[in-house]
């Protein structure tokens, strides 16, 4: 019984992992498009910051 019980555990883990590893790569895809939209789409002037929407 504390066999199964380990394997479903272990499954169950894996299953998590996989689902926020999932999340986290289309989180990681929707920053780098709004980067680079932000890094095309620049404002007007910008003060002495040569038009750049980031601060870095």
């Amino acid at each position: 019984m504390v066999p199964l019980l380990l394997v479903l555990l272990l499954i169950l883990l894996l299953f998590g992992a996989g689902f926020a590893l999932e999340a986290l790569w289309w989180i990681a895809v929707i920053v780098l498009v709004l980067w680079v939209v932000g890094f095309f789409v620049r404002p007007a002037g910008g003060g002495g910051r040569r038009g750049r929407w980031y601060r870095w």
